[in-house]
């Protein structure tokens, strides 16, 4: 599979807290990676940086061998690139159905029935079909979690970056999420997915990264990155969902 994501040298400083330090990172068509981390070492800024909604002062990124550094969201997103948020975004007066057609719209520049296609596909996929409807502002939380994902597909997307997509749910809730993001990796789409949740992970992405200081001091398979001693210093204290994972 060819390359689909490359950060090289990333550099991002907020004042005196340096959350990228010449991070690199390769993602190919088709990859699932899961990214770990301490509250504030950078996750989602390095996020921001991969979608465009931050710049980095230094190192470039390319998407499909295109460098897309000084790309803005909406370019970026027309050239394959989704995201959710850690606090769901919905448009709370909008219906479910009404959501994802906007982004398959805006996002996907699919109009009509291609528009309309997307979204039912997409719905059915998230599993929000029989909710679709609905307003989104009366949504339960991990169905505001489903939405967020939903969107973030309407604009059929080839790299999909999950920000914290199970915080705050139940087991079974997160088992239904990675049912998804299975599904979806067999359908070829490349997934980055941030998480303190960290069994989510184990149970869905085939390469662990944690990322401290700005740094990535651990990259490998999910058993040998929960392993590492970097990793578990970077945790003492807690801050790490276990849920069944092995110690």
């Amino acid at each position: 599979m060819g390359e689909l994501l490359a950060l090289s040298g990333i550099r991002k400083r907020f004042g005196r807290v340096l959350v990228a330090d010449g991070l690199d990172l390769t993602v190919g068509d088709g990859d699932a990676v899961g990214i770990i981390g301490p509250n504030g070492a950078g996750k989602s800024s390095l996020f921001g940086i991969v979608s465009g909604d931050l710049r980095p002062d230094s190192g470039e990124v390319m998407l499909s061998g295109r460098r897309v550094t000084d790309l803005p969201p909406q370019v970026r997103c027309r050239l394959g690139v989704g995201r959710t948020y850690q606090v769901p975004r919905p448009f709370e007066h909008m219906t479910v159905f009404e959501s994802v057609l906007v982004a398959a719209h805006q996002g996907g520049g699919l109009r009509g029935r291609a528009a309309i296609a997307r979204a039912t596909e997409v719905l059915t996929a998230t599993g929000l079909l029989p909710v679709a409807n609905q307003p989104a502002g009366r949504l339960t939380l991990v169905s505001r979690k489903r939405l967020e994902i939903a969107r973030a597909l309407g604009a059929g997307p080839r790299l999909l970056l999950l920000d914290e997509v199970a915080g705050g749910l139940t087991d079974p809730e997160v088992a239904e999420l990675v049912e998804i993001v299975r599904r979806l990796r067999e359908g070829g789409l490349a997934v980055i997915w941030i998480e303190h949740v960290v069994q989510a992970l184990a149970d869905t992405v085939d390469r662990l990264l944690c990322l401290v200081g700005g740094l990535f001091v651990a990259d490998g398979t999910p058993a040998e990155v929960l392993a590492s001693p970097a990793v578990r210093e970077a945790y003492l204290g807690g801050g790490l969902e276990l849920r069944g994972a092995a110690p």
